[in-house]
């Protein structure tokens, strides 16, 4: 297993108790982690003046954040040269996984020492941690994914990387119904990346 330890941005302070205990940046998130099975003591009590919010889950699926101090609607973070939109959201995510960053890396390096053009077809692509890598190492990549908000969030981070544009091509589709378009047309890539939810 590779572990995404090059962050400056985001690290873990603690975990306990199906909960971890995160720093984005200057903000720190308390969030559910199921894996999380150790107990390591009770992380709210432990640092409750470090925290600026908790995740609670809710019976009924979902859940709601619970702000203790003042959270930015959004906030950025860098990984190396790439930077990244933070944002709360429901299902206690924040629109970027951090530990897929050893993925990012071994993107970034195949493509730029491909020593040529690359396109990439990314699939479920959520808000783009991959294409903006791949993006990031001068590939052209397609990037598609169900949801307009999460396509949005993509350009906002392409933007902040400040990465050239006009090497994404961004689209709100049905994954399947694309790719057998795609097929038809007779569309190659040279690297598809897929993420299914």
């Amino acid at each position: 297993m590779k572990i995404a330890n090059s962050w400056q941005d985001y690290r873990i302070v603690d975990s306990s108790n199906g909960q971890k205990l995160e720093y984005w940046g200057n903000v720190c998130l308390l969030r559910p982690d199921p894996q999380i099975v150790w107990d390591n003591g009770d992380l709210l009590e432990k640092y409750h003046k470090m925290i600026h919010a908790v995740y609670y889950r809710s019976n009924k699926g979902g859940g709601h954040w619970e702000n203790l101090k003042n959270v930015p609607a959004a906030w950025k973070i860098n990984y190396k040269h790439l930077t990244f939109n933070i944002k709360q959201m429901g299902f206690k995510h924040t629109g970027l996984f951090p530990e897929q960053a050893v993925n990012w890396d071994f993107m970034y390096n195949k493509i730029k020492n491909s020593n040529r053009e690359i396109k990439v077809l990314n699939l479920f692509a959520y808000t783009g941690g991959a294409s903006v890598a791949c993006c990031s190492a001068g590939a052209s990549v397609t990037h598609v994914d169900s949801s307009r908000g999460m396509i949005d969030w993509c350009k906002e981070n392409v933007v902040s990387s400040e990465l050239d544009t006009t090497k994404m091509r961004y689209l709100v589709d049905d994954v399947v119904k694309f790719v057998q378009r795609e097929i038809r047309r007779g569309n190659k890539y040279d690297a598809i990346i897929m993420d299914p939810p």
